[in-house]
């Protein structure tokens, strides 16, 4: 799973890398956890790319309340199309989620380690997300919220732990927002390409 990242670059950068007109104010954090509002990108009304601060959690329209995000925060690749909590995003409202590193733990209870696993050249990168829009019923206050994309370790991470975020490259961008099909994009990264380092 992926439950905590690093994202430490300023707006004006997410605005630079992912080609967005605007990035609303954020204090930059090397600890974003489930819950706090983030940056994500995906597409608006006009078909343009947007930036917009979202709960970490996805929480479907039909959800009885916001607690229902705090197990969603991630979505498995292999059933993303098929669960109710995922389907309609994953085939609708798909979305970037800028990160600078994520982050995995290994070993046992007690004694795990914490590892940082970012991209060797590329400082700023996206994670595969999915969106959705909740309404609360009494207040009619809507809520935007994100999940992280889920895939199979790749062979330098599996050693620390079994899963791994989906990565996606920058000429897929366009791709995993956009195209009708994009489970082809559902793998895991080039191993060389990751830089792991004890956090």
């Amino acid at each position: 799973m992926c439950g905590r990242y690093d994202l430490s670059d300023n707006p004006a950068a997410i605005r630079a890398k992912f080609q967005v007109p605007a990035v609303p104010p954020f204090a930059p954090s090397a600890d974003w956890r489930p819950t706090q509002q983030a940056p994500i990108v995906r597409l608006g009304a006009d078909g343009a790319r947007e930036c917009l601060l979202a709960r970490w959690g996805l929480v479907p329209g039909w959800a009885p309340n916001l607690k229902f995000g705090n197990r969603c925060i991630n979505a498995r690749a292999e059933t993303v199309a098929s669960l109710p909590a995922f389907r309609q995003a994953f085939r609708h409202r798909r979305c970037l989620v800028p990160v600078n590193a994520f982050y995995e733990w290994s070993g046992d209870e007690g004694r795990r380690l914490k590892w940082r696993i970012a991209l060797r050249d590329e400082p700023l990168f996206a994670l595969a997300g999915l969106w959705e829009r909740w309404q609360d019923r009494d207040s009619g206050q809507e809520v935007d919220s994100f999940t992280i994309v889920t895939c199979a370790a790749n062979a330098a991470i599996a050693p620390l732990h079994g899963r791994m975020p989906v990565i996606l490259r920058e000429a897929d961008y366009a791709r995993w927002l956009d195209a009708a099909d994009a489970r082809p994009l559902l793998a895991p990264f080039e191993p060389n390409a990751l830089l792991i380092a004890r956090a």
